[in-house]
Formats: structure tokens, sequence, C-alpha cells
């Protein structure tokens, strides 16, 4: 008999917990989680485009998996993510992504929350839920992703998230949430270093930094900076000047009784945009880091940050068109997060067409022989 050709998806999610009773199992589990991901590759948004891709292509997926029964129907769909336990999902995609990545030291990981906003329910009184996730910076992968629970908020969440990743080696940063001791002390445990955005909320690191910081850029020769560094950029008729200064081996400083774990300098970032009515906007905000670098290179790590939002949620927004997604029915909502990072970490993995995210969903759903290679990597 010739054997039916395994994909990376059978490989490394053929172990999820089936939640349904036997009696019930029509349908394999595998082949529901795998037409899932085919179909949102290709485009596909809710559990009726799910069903339809699966009758539309049901020759080719007959090809790879068993389907006893046929395409299940949006309903089977609906219900089996409804109760399909989203750690268990969420481990699979950990061991599957540490298959595939090959992250060298210094490697930027950006963490950041993502309110899902139509996965609210008036009905059962459910809150919108919140995604925590992980993205690689250079590969633009998403490394790991957890909810935040529903009584709590991403405070709690990060440091969740941060145990399920290699850290060893890499450079964290996360915005303002993550301004805590106890999530410094994590990443330094970890075997990581940290830039973490300084709250205003953190008062006596914020005060203590503030006024070192105004005692250095009042010397006009900046004898007490270690670097500075001044960036110009012009865009959709905004121009906006960002001035870095940073000072470095300041922990006996501002830190004396060493709370914050391996913490060694601070960043003072000056923001001057001039908008299109002609207006200047100025702000300031502060960075704590463990990192002992320069003001360029800094600069680029805070910059590097905001990749988060631009390879990872507005891709979610725009190309998968997360946002509008009326899913909401217990686990559902969290699941199908998780299928969307797949699949986006699936189309990101390819290099080989040169096109968008959103070309590439279309070539997928388009070429049956794309879809395979891109199941294959």
């Amino acid at each position: 008999m010739k054997l039916k050709p395994k994909t990376t998806i059978e490989e490394h999610f053929c172990q999820i917990k089936d939640p349904r009773l036997d009696r019930t199992k029509l349908h394999q589990l595998i082949d529901i989680i795998t037409i899932t991901i085919c179909a949102v590759i290709s485009g596909a948004e809710s559990w009726d485009d799910i069903e339809y891709f699966g009758h539309c292509k049901y020759d080719w997926l007959k090809s790879f998996l068993a389907l006893p029964n046929g395409i299940p129907s949006h309903d089977t769909f609906n219900r089996v993510f409804a109760r399909l336990n989203p750690q268990e999902l969420e481990k699979c995609f950990s061991d599957w992504i540490k298959s595939i990545s090959n992250f060298l030291p210094g490697e930027q990981i950006a963490i950041d929350g993502k309110t899902l906003r139509h996965s609210y329910d008036n009905n059962s009184e459910q809150k919108a839920i919140v995604m925590v996730s992980a993205l690689a910076r250079e590969s633009g992968l998403v490394l790991a992703q957890t909810k935040v629970s529903k009584k709590s908020n991403e405070i709690t969440a990060i440091p969740e998230l941060l145990k399920v990743l290699e850290l060893s080696g890499a450079i964290v940063t996360i915005d303002a949430i993550g301004c805590q001791t106890k999530i410094v002390s994590q990443i330094a445990n970890q075997k990581a270093d940290y830039l973490i955005t300084l709250k205003k909320n953190q008062t006596g690191l914020y005060k203590r930094v503030d006024e070192l910081f105004n005692l250095a850029l009042s010397d006009h020769k900046n004898e007490h900076l270690s670097s500075n560094y001044t960036v110009c950029e012009s865009a959709h008729g905004r121009t906006e000047q960002r001035y870095y200064h940073v000072l470095n081996d300041i922990r006996e400083l501002v830190d004396s009784s060493k709370k914050w774990s391996n913490f060694n300098s601070a960043i003072r970032v000056e923001y001057s945009r001039q908008l299109k009515n002609g207006k200047i906007q100025q702000e300031s905000r502060y960075f704590i880091t463990s990192l002992s670098q320069g003001a360029e290179q800094l600069a680029k790590y805070i910059r590097g940050h905001w990749s988060i939002e631009n390879q990872l949620h507005w891709v979610l927004d725009v190309d998968f068109n997360e946002d509008n997604s009326r899913i909401r029915k217990d686990n559902a909502p969290e699941n199908l997060a998780v299928i969307r990072h797949i699949a986006l970490n699936i189309i990101k993995q390819d290099k080989n067409i040169k096109a968008s995210i959103k070309g590439k969903r279309k070539c997928a759903g388009w070429d049956n022989s794309y879809l395979l290679k891109l199941l294959k990597q």
C-alpha cells in the first residue's frame, strides 16, 4: 500500500488530546486541525469558510489525510475548537517552533499583548480576550503566545509566556507593562538581557533616573553621558526627530538596593514631531536595560521592538482580519488565534516566492502544490 506523505502539522500536532467522546469521533482530530490550518493559510476566516475550503479541496486533502467520513461540518469545527485545550495546542506550537528555529546569540525577542476585539460575548459576560505573544525580530516568527486570564492582566501573563521560551543569549524587549522587578528577575534567571520601558508608577526608580538625566543634560559638554545618537525621519507628511541619550553603569546611583536584576543602563529618548498642520509635538520616554551598549545600538532595539506591531499585530488585523472575527465560544477564540499564528509562521518560512503575506495566501488557495510545500517545510 502506498503511504501518504506526512506533513509538518501531523508530526508536531498529533499528540494533542482529543476532547470528544469516542462514540462522537467521526473525524480524526489531526484531520480537523490540518484542514483548519490549510484553510486559514488560504484565506478562510470563519467555520463556514473552513468547511467550504474542505469540500472544494477534498480530493487534494484526501491525498494525505484519512478523512474516514468526508469533510467535517462547520458545527464540528466549532465544537472541537471550543473544547480543545489551548495549553496543549500552544505546547505543540512551541515545540514545533523550537524544531524549525535557529536563533543566534543576541536575537531580539519582542513581547506585547493584543486584544481580539470581537471575541467578547455579552450573553455570557465574556470580555474580549487578550493574547500576549513573543516575536523573534529577525525572522518575524511568532515564538509563543498565551491568553491573559479573565481576572488578571498582562503582568501575570508575561511570566507564563517567558517560561516556555528558550531565552539564553537573547535580548527581551517589553513595553511599560513589563516594568516589574519579578519579570526582570525572571529574564535574568533565564540568562537573557532585557530592555524595558520605564513607567512612571515605578516612582522611586523613575525619579532617580529622571534626576540623573536632567543633571547630565544640564552639562552642555555632556561629560556625564556615556553616548548619544540622533535620528531624523520624514513620512506621511510628518517629520520626527529622535534624540537618544544613554547613561551606562549607573546601578549604584539609581538602584543601590539591587531590586532590578542585572540593571546597567538607562536610556532617555526625546521625540520631536512636526505635524502636517505645522504644530510641534514633543515627549520623552525612559528605558532601563541590562545592556551596556552605546546609544546607536540601543536605539535599534527600541525601534525594533515595534516590529511586533508591524510584523504581527498589523498583519493579523489587515491580512487575517482578526479584529472582525466573531468566533466567541469557549476556547475557540484563543485556539483560532494560535492557528493564525501557525499559519503566519508557515507562510513566513517560505522564501521561494517574493510576495506579500496576502499574495502568498492567495497562491496557497489557488495552487495545491504550493500549499503542500508550505506544509512540509
